[in-house]
């Protein structure tokens, strides 16, 4: 009856993945528009390509661990270990004073996404019926969403009212709110499954690294994540440029989180509906259109924060229906692997994304331009990919 069917979808663990979510991703969020005037007053801002880049390394390598671990001993231990790094790292920026420190923290730092989004995605499957997995991961990513668009509007604020070291410790303190509410939860992994942690489960044959099923929303989830790290890595310079203040250089983050969010509340349902591939044909196609307008926009704010709307709206509907993809792909005791290895991909995309971005960039603003052509072509070849290369396969309950 549909009286009872929504409370038994959206239980309280749900809810409570979904507030956890939401102080996990504004923790490190917050810090993204203060981190590459930080490194270039402590003397590396030729390495701003890899404040993205590092990051995304470590999470990316740490992935088949964390989704073995997550079909293995659990998936709150693996959330748990990845608020924890987050929690730790924030409160040591501060005691960084070296360029070779800060980017060692940043690597460090990569861990926690390793861990607590392939749990958090492993822990959704778990609880919530296949018709209903567009949905839920959309809202799921409303809380994420929530978190990245407050994370960057706040960031600056806390910098410009206290000081840098007082944003660091705030990251901080949210990641410990994220391990709180984890505290809370009860293990979905089936008890026939779990296993008592030993340093034998991260000894990896090939075929626990990546899930052959689930390669083909791999493949699109990196092609449309490449635009994402490029992004993250010069739009504060571009701000910048085109004479946003202080306060305002988390605007462009703003404008694309907000959209972001208003499309996963509103179309939701859209991939559960409509099915995986033709959703993703269309969100693609609306990725190109934001990144053709924002290659544009090197003199224009108004098509600077329009293409934040539009990117904001495509990755809002891209986002969740990649993840319901990679789990309708994937067989259940193998569930944490597939979300281990669509995330692989995520990190090699905006990994790349960072580090291709930052050195074509080279702190000159007349190159932002290729930038962000470069992001277009990749994510143009994902949408072929989509119209030619992939049918839309069957689920897995």
């Amino acid at each position: 009856m549909p009286a009872t069917s929504a409370p038994r979808t959206y239980s309280a663990g749900f809810w409570l993945m979904c507030l956890s979510s939401f102080f996990f991703f504004m923790s490190f969020n917050m810090l993204l528009p203060e981190l590459p005037a930080y490194l270039t007053r402590l003397g590396g801002g030729e390495y701003k390509g890899f404040i993205i880049a590092l990051f995304t390394l470590t999470a990316g390598i740490s992935r088949p661990f964390s989704g073995k671990l997550a079909d293995t001993v659990g998936r709150i231990p693996v959330m748990v270990f990845g608020s924890l790094v987050c929690f730790i790292c924030g409160f040591f920026y501060p005691w960084t004073t070296t360029v070779a420190g800060f980017l060692a923290l940043r690597l460090l730092h990569g861990f926690s996404t390793g861990f607590k989004p392939t749990g958090t995605a492993a822990f959704i499957a778990d609880i919530i019926p296949l018709e209903r997995r567009g949905e839920a991961m959309g809202l799921l990513g409303v809380a994420g969403s929530l978190g990245m668009a407050a994370g960057p509007a706040v960031g600056p604020l806390i910098t410009a009212a206290t000081s840098l070291n007082t944003l660091f410790y705030c990251s901080s303190g949210l990641a410990l709110l994220s391990l709180a509410v984890q505290g809370t939860m009860t293990e979905t992994l089936p008890q026939a499954q779990r296993q008592k942690f030993s340093w034998s489960l991260l000894r990896l044959n090939w075929g626990e690294i990546l899930e052959p099923q689930v390669m083909a929303p791999a493949l699109v989830t990196l092609l449309c994540l490449f635009p994402f790290g490029a992004i993250l890595t010069v739009v504060p310079d571009q701000s910048e440029a085109l004479g946003l203040a202080d306060h305002s250089k988390g605007l462009f983050y703003t404008c694309y989180t907000l959209a972001s969010l208003v499309v996963r509340l509103l179309a939701g349902r859209a991939s559960d509906t409509y099915g995986r591939v033709p959703v993703l044909r269309w969100s693609t196609a609306l990725m190109v259109v934001a990144l053709a307008i924002l290659m544009l926009a090197d003199n224009s704010v108004p098509l600077f924060l329009g293409s934040a709307v539009l990117f904001g709206l495509a990755t809002g509907l891209n986002s969740p229906t990649l993840y319901a993809w990679t789990i309708d792909l994937s067989h259940p005791e193998r569930r944490g692997r597939a979300v281990a290895t669509m995330y692989i991909a995520l990190e090699a995309g905006i990994g790349l994304g960072a580090l291709l971005g930052g050195w074509l960039f080279s702190n000159q603003v007349a190159r932002l331009p290729y930038v962000h052509g470069l992001s277009m072509a990749l994510t143009l070849v994902a949408l072929v990919y989509l119209l030619v290369g992939v049918r839309a396969k069957q689920p897995v309950a």
